[in-house]
């Protein structure tokens, strides 16, 4: 995080107010590689506006904030113009008031989600920056996810999730706050102080969403299982949100790629009863569910048995540095795994008819998992942290 202290004094960073911490910057930046930009804020959602584009140059630049959540996908502007984008970044620290901590791992301590900067990665195949400003925003819906590495904002390439590649979708209307963490069950999440930390956050009327079951299915102390620990904790999500005048939503998990050994054409199920444990907790309780479960089999089963690694953390040999071994990881997802994902979840809201999808950008079209975009066709920028170290949780 020094370098992204240092980009504050070299590029002319001016507080305007900073009891209101409106920052507004004029940046003239280019560059032929990624570079950052932070700001030092209180915890809150931001209205970030960035003009891209360059006097001299042709651009291409993608935004991304934080922990690699995707803002802005794909500017492209030429020599001369420019193009503006307002979007809410999500800002948090471990500190919950009244003297609690969230529990964070080790690794989370380095992690830009956590840090006391708002930070703005500018990526592409040629980024430029005219101008940033970033002010406090009290108005949009903020939706809360909840959940482990299928979810979270994974810090480090090539690991993605759908939680950091959904913001992409959303104007300055919605805000996406992602407390997920990879390793988590629905107990180690509220253990953690994770829920009290968004129950801190949330406001009468915001969501929280949560997907849990692939790490739950390996807890083994006494009374374990998916229909009495599991569905417990579930419990305590919905009342303690709706307590607090949220609305919650349930996803059951994605996808393990597990084909069956005869054919190589069919999904078979790994997680047990759990996902049914959550639809009958849903049911039981009025909770709205978003299927992934059932999309992702759609999606892993449509670009079959070889297809579907392209959308997992499946690499040969030497494709990042330091990497001497072959990746082959059936539940983590890749950054088109992630994005495509992003979009099954999207499609959930919208059949659920959730407020949120009215704060959707013009661009989006509508998804379809058995006809999903083409992995030729996808291009990311990788960020400049990387590491193969798995995550935990499987």
């Amino acid at each position: 995080m020094k370098k992204n202290c240092l980009l504050l004094a070299v590029f002319g960073l001016s507080l305007l107010n900073s009891q209101a911490q409106i920052v507004d910057t004029v940046l003239n930046r280019t560059s032929d590689k990624p570079f950052y930009f932070s700001v030092p804020v209180a915890d809150g959602n931001y209205k970030v506006t960035v003009t891209l584009g360059a006097k001299r140059h042709a651009a291409h630049t993608v935004v991304r904030a934080e922990s690699r959540r995707l803002m802005v996908e794909d500017c492209v502007t030429k020599k001369g113009k420019y193009s503006t984008y307002s979007f809410i970044v999500n800002k948090r620290s471990a500190e919950i008031p009244g003297g609690k901590k969230v529990s964070l791992k080790p690794r989370e301590h380095d992690y830009l989600n956590w840090d006391s900067l708002l930070t703005l990665e500018f990526n592409g195949a040629s980024p430029a920056v005219k101008t940033i400003r970033i002010e406090p925003d009290t108005t949009a819906l903020t939706v809360f996810l909840c959940g482990n590495s299928t979810v979270v904002d994974q810090e480090l390439e090539p690991w993605a999730s759908w939680g950091q590649m959904i913001p992409r979708w959303f104007t300055d209307r919605v805000a996406i706050s992602n407390h997920a963490e990879s390793g988590l069950t629905a107990r180690t999440f509220i253990n953690g102080n994770r829920l009290e930390k968004i129950l801190s956050m949330l406001k009468p009327g915001d969501y929280v969403i949560c997907e849990f079951g692939h790490n739950d299915q390996k807890e083994k102390r006494p009374g374990d299982g998916a229909y009495y620990h599991f569905a417990y904790h579930l419990k305590i999500f919905i009342d303690r949100v709706r307590a607090a005048g949220g609305n919650i939503i349930f996803i059951t998990p994605t996808q393990r790629r597990f084909f069956d050994e005869a054919t190589h054409t069919k999904i078979q199920e790994t997680h047990l009863d759990y996902p049914d444990a959550m639809r009958a907790v849903a049911q039981r309780e009025g909770v709205p569910v978003i299927e992934l479960h059932d999309m992702t089999r759609d999606f892993f089963e449509t670009l079959g048995f070889e297809g579907s690694k392209r959308a997992l953390v499946h690499y040969p040999a030497n494709s990042f540095p330091g990497q001497d071994k072959a990746l082959a990881d059936n539940t983590h997802f890749n950054p088109y795994g992630a994005y495509e994902v992003a979009k099954m979840v999207v499609m959930g809201m919208k059949q659920l008819q959730l407020p949120m999808v009215s704060g959707l950008r013009t661009d989006w079209s509508d998804f379809n998992p058995k006809q999903p975009d083409d992995p030729d066709t996808f291009v990311w920028y990788p960020a400049q942290k990387q590491d193969v170290t798995k995550p935990d949780g499987n």
